[in-house]
């Protein structure tokens, strides 16, 4: 058995690329050779863990603006995302074709550059595979995740995914009839441009979330499955910073906040917002700024700002963590076992931040746009008072550890060696 070249395209935030530095990690300890394909900006999270990078055209942080600024939840929401990730396509594409022709055996396209990479690999003459953060296919189960986070009842749910299926394809459609053009392809309608081609149960697509958390809909087709979580790789050398270790051993399980990459207007107001809550509610606190931009100018004693630092480290020493709810951190709050204060923001935030309330591993959602001192203070004390919120989260824990989401991906790769 021969290794195969496998580029995995990781199209999107932060969120979207650290998943796969785990994957892509696995997939080389099973002899292949792996190049993660991303924007520029996380190319130093990939090389870190000591993986290749190919970089592609764009800037994940004009489409996270956009979204800010036009609202993205909903069925509007969704749309307006649908039509700026269009916008990109074209540049994408010629990336991913580019990257693509520099000795690759085979494609993992992660989040929308199937919508693309599936027919490049079509035009090249090689196997690809979906990598998919969240569900996606239509179902009767709940409705589309960037949609709603309520059912809108089994025929409900499913005509949602349908619609958004509908909405989706005439705008996707022009950059992939341009590419198959350009490719040599046959021309397709716009809904086969986008999906038709790829309904067939041969074409694997594999979900990166738990079962746990999300079970498989039976209503979704053969050779659609989930997985489990992909966790990120630790970056190499990885040591804790002295001042966060310091901080941790002086006193009780503080608790964690921390927005993601997401990029509010209002990050100070936020910053703000959440050392009060945290004192308001007797608790220690650390303030992770990430791409947010957290901050506070002169942190308290039983308070401290940091960096990137990994949440499977971090994540367990806390009483509770506070987050958007992007599907990562979901997953890496829930691996640690630890009760989640969500706040949800836009995209499949809120679909994730009700999936933790339902599981029984947090207190009720809390809505950004109603993010307040006293609010957050409430849910802060629920979340480290209730029992049963951490008696929870620990039994998903349990089933986490038990999950290798790497393996199916590999053995699907080692089986085309």
């Amino acid at each position: 058995m021969g290794g195969m070249r496998v580029l995995i395209v990781a199209v999107g935030s932060r969120g979207d690329v650290a998943p796969f530095t785990g994957l892509a990690t696995a997939l080389n300890a099973a002899g292949h050779d792996t190049v993660i394909a991303g924007y520029e900006m996380f190319a130093g999270l990939v090389t870190g863990c000591g993986l290749k990078f190919h970089a592609l055209p764009g800037d994940p942080r004009m489409l996270e603006a956009a979204r800010w600024q036009r609202g993205g939840t909903g069925p509007l929401g969704a749309a307006r995302l649908i039509r700026l990730i269009a916008d990109q396509m074209r540049e994408l594409h010629t990336g991913m074709l580019a990257a693509a022709r520099q000795g690759t055996d085979v494609l993992l396209l992660g989040g929308l550059s199937y919508a693309g990479g599936y027919h490049i690999a079509e035009g090249l003459g090689l196997p690809s595979m979906s990598l998919q953060l969240a569900p996606v296919a239509p179902t009767r189960d709940f409705a589309p995740s960037i949609v709603t986070a309520r059912s809108l009842g089994r025929w409900g749910n499913l005509a949602a995914g349908h619609a958004l299926v509908l909405l989706g394809g005439p705008t996707l459609a022009g950059p992939v009839r341009e590419l198959r053009a350009e490719l040599g392809l046959p021309r397709l309608s716009s809904r086969q441009a986008v999906y038709g081609r790829m309904s067939d149960p041969a074409w694997l697509v594999f979900h990166g979330f738990s079962p746990a958390v999300v079970p498989r809909p039976a209503d979704w087709r053969a050779g659609a499955e989930v997985v489990g979580y992909w966790w990120p790789a630790r970056p190499e050398g990885w040591r804790p910073p002295q001042d966060v270790e310091t901080f941790l051993n002086a006193g009780e399980a503080p608790v964690f906040v921390g927005f993601g990459s997401m990029s509010p207007d209002d990050a100070a107001r936020a910053a703000g917002v959440a050392t009060a809550a945290a004192r308001q509610a007797g608790v220690r606190l650390v303030l992770q700024a990430g791409r947010a931009g957290l901050d506070v100018a002169r942190p308290a004693d039983d308070q401290i700002v940091i960096g990137d630092v990994p949440h499977d480290w971090l994540f367990p020493r806390m009483a509770a963590v506070v987050h958007h709810a992007g599907a990562g951190t979901t997953g890496a709050g829930l691996r640690a076992g630890v009760p989640a204060v969500t706040v949800p923001q836009i995209g499949d935030q809120p679909f994730w931040a009700a999936r933790i309330a339902a599981l029984g591993a947090g207190p009720p959602p809390v809505r950004y746009r109603r993010l307040s001192v006293p609010v957050l203070s409430a849910a802060i004390q629920d979340a480290v008072t209730r029992p049963s919120y951490r008696t929870r989260a620990q039994a998903l824990a349990a089933k986490l550890a038990r999950e290798d989401a790497n393996a199916p991906v590999v053995a699907a790769v080692n089986r085309l060696s």
